[in-house]
């Protein structure tokens, strides 16, 4: 495999000749992002130091893979509170839950470990600090999302989601200069952008987060097909269909006018796509492991496409600590031999 420079992938010229080497343009960054790493690493530890079972209320990515390879170890995914023992120990998924969760594992004596992705806490602080402040809020996002649900529950009675501009367009607020907006951290940039601009327009005085919601790899990973969709005649995007994230992607190298779909895995490629294709650019949502990313590569050499250019659009190294709630479990957990640690 080579790695090139975005500059030096827009110098070439797209390999559309009929002698031209088939070659697949393989995004970086891609995969894992960081809270996706923290939560994994997180449910893995507790079954490490505790034992199976472990109770995961939802997926604690929205990767398939990555859940049943959990629940393969022991961890048991739930939709409900109510589905955990009483006094068991639960873990919260990266998308975070809504004060109305936290209250029903008190009330069960659950044993909490917060895996909530810090840049989705970073969201629900902002909620509570505009709904104290008297605003009227604006989540941006998908309503049947896990995050947008626990965002939502910060501030139910003053909270409207939108996903759309024509949503936008018929929102009614008690005082329209007294409006405030918050987006879903997984959402298209365009997206949130185009509607953020109708939110502008209808209430000029709305205020927003210091900085935005959208996390860095959400960010990162659609700035990175962006540069490269224009060099490709198709788009594949690793990652589950229920993956927010994901399905961006997909949207972003349509919008381009680039040809993308998503895919699970190798075996989710209809060989029709590659007819008629020269160069492939592969991608992963920030949930989807890279061992999938190495099965579709595997699978394009085998069928024709045998040059293979990592292609680095940005670098990214961000970290997240454990929760407190892991560390002392770890502490505080009979030792028997060295301690698990993070990946």
């Amino acid at each position: 495999m080579t790695a090139i420079t975005i500059d030096t992938l827009q110098d070439a010229p797209h390999p559309n000749g009929s002698g031209a080497e088939k070659r697949v343009l393989l995004l970086k960054p891609r995969g894992f992002c960081a809270g996706v790493v923290r939560a994994i690493d997180i449910v893995r530890i507790a079954l490490e130091t505790f034992g199976a079972p472990i109770y995961v209320r939802k997926e604690i990515v929205h990767n398939r893979f990555v859940v049943n390879e959990l629940a393969e170890k022991g961890a048991i995914f739930v939709d409900d509170i109510h589905q955990v023992p009483e006094g068991a120990r639960v873990i919260y998924s990266a998308h975070g839950v809504s004060p109305a969760v936290r209250q029903q594992s008190k009330d069960r004596k659950l044993k909490v470990i917060d895996a909530t992705c810090p840049l989705v806490t970073k969201v629900h602080v902002e909620a509570v600090k505009f709904a104290r402040d008297g605003y009227s809020l604006i989540l941006i996002g998908h309503r049947d999302h896990d995050e947008i649900e626990g965002t939502l529950g910060e501030a139910p009675d003053v909270t409207q989601v939108v996903s759309s501009v024509e949503e936008v367009r018929s929102l009614q607020v008690p005082d329209p200069e007294h409006v405030a907006y918050l987006t879903q951290t997984t959402l298209s940039l365009d997206e949130s952008r185009d509607i953020i601009h109708a939110l502008k327009e209808k209430f000029p005085k709305i205020v927003g987060p210091h900085s935005q919601d959208i996390c860095y790899a959400t960010e990162n990973r659609q700035v990175a097909v962006k540069n490269v969709a224009h060099s490709a005649d198709l788009v594949l995007v690793v990652g589950s269909n229920n993956s927010s994230n994901s399905n961006r992607l997909v949207e972003v190298s349509r919008n381009l006018g680039t040809r993308g779909h998503l895919i699970d895995n190798a075996q989710a490629i209809d060989p029709a796509w590659l007819e008629g294709v020269s160069s492939v650019a592969v991608t992963a949502g920030a949930s989807a492991p890279e061992i999938l990313v190495e099965g579709v590569i595997s699978y394009l050499r085998n069928n024709g496409f045998g040059a293979v250019d990592e292609v680095e659009v940005m670098p990214e190294n961000v970290r997240f600590g454990l929760p407190p709630e892991i560390v002392q479990a770890i502490q505080s957990a009979p030792q028997s031999g060295s301690a698990p640690a993070a990946r």
